[in-house]
């Protein structure tokens, strides 16, 4: 899975560099369930990976929160702005300033031109982002050799890029892309992914700890055998949500928190009551709190 989302991400950013358009993507990072290691229906579970934006060269991204009245707290606007490259241009004599060359007026119409198809005003639009990159994989999904023995099939979303390929005989991969910025050097990123049960405006980022999680999963995996209690109890919790009101991720909040204050344990079949009904313990705490 990880091969072709790779393949997908380099034709789009070799189709765009022919076309002179200016590259915004960067490796795609491969998050949640299935990557860390507790995916509870293996057969039909969606691979997810987080697609990073970079500002194209002579632009820069502001990160602005957003008003308390529009959206609830962790939800940022991405301004897109112009960057003054002069420094730069003298360092690499290849780069050139937007701000201080209007001779240079072609180029920055097309960087103008692929930020407006993802723009709402001077705001990076999670819904036209994600409707730009479905456009680009039907593109390159022609010239792939896949095309001529499977199917690409693109499913409905708005905040993402939902698909499903088919190869020859083998079962379908359900894939979705979602998009993010990163908030400097950190795992934090922006994303373009909400919660199904909260509606915010197309120009609202959320803010994600999918990388970061991802790492706290690799680190613990890394201590103890290969099937480790935490993911013995994520896989159970997750397959009693069809009778609870519960999301997947309370269960996963609660995990990473035992995660980082009991022992680690070694042996996941004496300790897998124990830890199970930590969770429960802790997650009923929580309610009663409330």
């Amino acid at each position: 899975v990880e091969n072709l989302v790779f393949t997908f991400t380099h034709k789009i950013m070799h189709l765009l560099s022919q076309s002179g358009v200016p590259i915004l993507l960067q490796r795609p990072i491969g998050v949640g369930s299935a990557f860390e290691g507790w995916s509870p229906f293996e057969e039909d579970s969606a691979f997810c990976f987080l697609m990073p934006l970079k500002a194209p060269h002579g632009h820069i991204f502001h990160v602005e929160p957003g008003t308390a009245e529009e959206t609830p707290a962790r939800n940022f606007c991405i301004r897109v702005g112009l960057l003054c490259t002069c420094t730069a241009e003298q360092q690499l004599e290849k780069t050139v300033c937007f701000v201080h060359h209007p001779e240079e007026e072609l180029r920055l119409n097309v960087a103008r031109g692929l930020l407006q198809s993802l723009c709402t005003g001077s705001y990076l639009d999670v819904k036209k982002t994600a409707c730009w990159f479905q456009q680009k994989l039907k593109e390159v999904w022609r010239a792939l050799l896949h095309s001529h023995q499977g199917a690409l099939t693109v499913l409905p979303s708005s905040r993402s890029c939902r698909f499903q390929v088919k190869r020859d005989r083998r079962r379908s991969l359900t894939i979705e892309v979602i998009f993010g910025v990163q908030r400097g050097d950190s795992d934090i990123f922006l994303s373009s992914q909400a919660s199904e049960a909260t509606f915010i405006p197309s120009t609202m980022w959320p803010e994600s700890y999918a990388v970061a999680e991802l790492k706290l999963f690799r680190h613990m995996a890394r201590q103890g055998p290969n099937n480790p209690v935490h993911l013995r109890c994520l896989r159970t919790c997750a397959r009693i949500l069809n009778s609870t009101s519960f999301s997947t991720y309370t269960f996963k909040t609660v995990v990473m928190h035992l995660l980082t204050t009991i022992p680690h344990s070694s042996d996941s079949r004496i300790f897998y009551p124990q830890h199970l009904q930590a969770i429960m313990r802790y997650l009923w705490c929580s309610l009663k709190k409330k």
